[in-house]
């Protein structure tokens, strides 16, 4: 049988029909919506019309989801990026699909995948970070999640790197996704626009028309371009990940650092710069193994794949 993996991001809800072996057969997509019951509908369309896409062959439903989900996998304790808040989210898609659904943090969905057929592979301890509209993570240990007593550690995303720094949504300021995240990205790139005033490059006059044009994709397009602005806010993403990621090691010593998320589809224009910042500001640099810092070899389906794996034991017979 097949099953169905769903993406529940900031920014975009993508599903996927997805076999034993990972393939990912159908795909859909959609903005996420802002209300609890828009977001619910987007949800309960895509996996009924890949439910038809299957021929009635997928036969449950893994959810995974930026935010603190219970213990018991059945509710959405709270999200920083989405709307649900003490929200009963497998009890209610279940009613609306009419197939087992289970709920699942979504890095610790892309970790999965990751361990299962991407890069991480093998790995004894192994940490996953997703930039994306923030930023998610998920600790591996010899393939076994760690969730922490209540079921959400590790959040290396509200991690504060900068006290009194960059407010965030989930209340703080100063939290690392504040500062390498796509969010990040846009907010370095307009911060620099105003300091320092017109300089050459597409972005001064994108953001001149309108700020709002702005995006991650599209500062990282003009960086591939050369635009001197997007190429020192793509400088300050790649120091703030080696800052964070120096942070991870020190708290958990991985094996490998699977990086993912959207933002990763960026990466030859930051990681080496990362990495080598990593490395000179990890506790006893020069004195001890480093961890591998990898991309992600499953993209973006990572989330998807890791939700429908997870949901195969939902299955009859599992």
């Amino acid at each position: 049988m097949l099953t169905i993996g769903v993406d529940v991001g900031g920014s975009c809800v993508r599903a996927g029909l997805v076999d034993a072996e990972g393939n990912v057969l159908e795909l859909r997509r959609a903005p996420t919506p802002a209300g609890t019951e828009a977001l619910e509908d987007v949800i309960a369309g895509m996996v009924t019309a890949l439910r038809a896409d299957s021929g009635g062959r997928a036969g449950a439903v893994g959810l995974a989801v930026a935010g603190f989900v219970s213990t018991d996998r059945r509710h959405v304790r709270f999200s920083p990026h989405l709307p649900w808040r003490e929200a009963a989210v497998t009890e209610r898609v279940e009613r609306r699909v009419g197939v087992p659904v289970l709920l699942e943090h979504d890095a610790n969905a892309a970790a999965v995948a990751e361990h299962r057929f991407g890069a991480a592979g093998g790995a004894e301890v192994a940490v996953l970070v997703a930039l994306g509209t923030g930023i998610g993570g998920a600790l591996l240990v010899r393939g076994e999640l760690y969730r922490g007593a209540h079921g959400v550690a590790p959040e290396l995303g509200h991690l504060r790197l900068v006290p009194g720094g960059r407010p965030c949504p989930c209340g703080k300021r100063g939290c690392w996704e504040r500062y390498c995240s796509g969010t990040a990205l846009v907010t370095t790139t307009l911060e620099l626009l105003a300091r320092h005033g017109p300089a050459a490059g597409t972005l001064v006059s994108e953001a001149a028309a309108d700020p709002g044009r702005i995006t991650g994709r599209r500062v990282a397009a003009a960086a591939r371009k050369g635009d001197p602005v997007a190429l020192r806010a793509m400088g300050e993403l790649a120091r703030w990940l080696g800052e964070g990621l120096a942070l991870v090691a020190d708290v958990f010593d991985p094996e490998v650092v699977v990086v993912g998320g959207g933002v990763s589809e960026s990466a030859p224009m930051f990681l080496d710069e990362a990495r080598e910042h990593y490395a000179a500001v990890v506790t006893g640099s020069g004195h001890r193994p480093l961890a591998r810092i990898r991309v992600t070899q499953l993209s973006e389906d990572s989330g998807i794949v890791g939700a429908a794996l997870l949901a195969r034991s939902l299955l009859p017979g599992s």
